[in-house]
This record gives C-alpha cells, structure tokens and sequence, in this order.
C-alpha cells in the first residue's frame, strides 16, 4: 500500500542519517477503503492526492511543534505491508508498526523556498482551521495553493546540500 507520511526537513536529515524513518506514533495517510467511501467519484490518482494533502497538512503540524523547522511542508511517499486503517481519526489515516527503510521510500515531496512565507503563517493558524475558524482556512489555503516538488529517493542527500 502506499502512505503519505508527514515530516520536515529536520525529519529528512534524520533520515539521510539514519536510513529510515519513524512516523510519529505510527500515523501515516493513505487511500483507505474509508476515503474511498467518502467521495461520490474519483479515480485512485485522485484520491491518493486527496491522502497526500492530509498529510501535507499533518506535516503543518509537525512544523507547528517544532520551530526551528525549516518552514517547507515535506511527505514522504513510501510502499509499505500491514498498513492499519484509522477511519476513527480520519478517513486517510492509517497506523505503521514500526520504521520505513529508505528502500521502500518512492518519493519525496517537498515545499519550494517561495511557499515558506505562506507556511510560516499557515504553521501559526493551523489550529483555529482545525477549530473551523474561516480565516485561518484562508491562510492555511494560501499555503496548499502551493504544489510539493517531487524529487526520488536517491536524491535526498543533494537536496539536502541545496537548503
């Protein structure tokens, strides 16, 4: 199955080091039977778009906890085995049991420099969106109206260098 994991480029760095990466308490997103659902129509490219924005916006969370992060929402993508769905939670959540070895990561999806103004200030409402609040909707909007640049695997170290 593939999941979209939240991160940051903090998270990155960890992995390059480390060769794997430990979603935090497990979470992951993905097209679940539940997402699926919950659209009238959609292909599966479409819906794994919809699963990768959820965590895009998960990653805005993660940069909210964390604000020495480089403010670049990341989502790693990433096939994986025993994938748990979470409709309690949402209807893209899914539950890992343990770490993602850099060979099972497909891709890298990562905020351009000219998006982190509108994260930074996405990162500060992201809580009052959550809560309904229509203006910080707005900002956090201005912050998913930025597309993630794709970038394989293989090519973490040298992004790394670049920022």
């Amino acid at each position: 199955m593939r999941v979209y994991l939240p991160a940051t480029v903090t998270m990155l760095h960890e992995l390059n080091t480390a060769g794997e990466f430990k979603p935090l308490n497990g979470t992951a997103f993905a097209l679940t039977p539940a997402l699926r659902e919950s659209y009238t129509e959609g292909s599966a490219e479409d819906l794994e778009y919809v699963a990768m924005a959820d965590a895009a916006r998960a990653s805005l969370r993660l940069l909210n906890a964390d604000p020495e992060a480089m403010r670049r929402r990341v989502v790693i993508a990433a096939d994986v085995d025993g994938a748990t769905p979470r409709p309690d939670l949402d209807h893209s959540v899914v539950r890992l049991s343990g770490a993602i070895v850099l060979k099972d990561i497909k891709a890298i999806h990562l905020d351009s420099s000219e998006a982190e103004d509108a994260v930074a200030k996405a990162v500060a409402v992201i809580d009052a969106a959550d809560m309904g609040d229509e203006d910080a909707e707005f900002v956090l909007g201005d912050a998913e109206d930025h597309e993630l640049a794709w970038y394989a695997t293989q090519e973490l170290p040298f992004l790394l260098e670049l920022m």
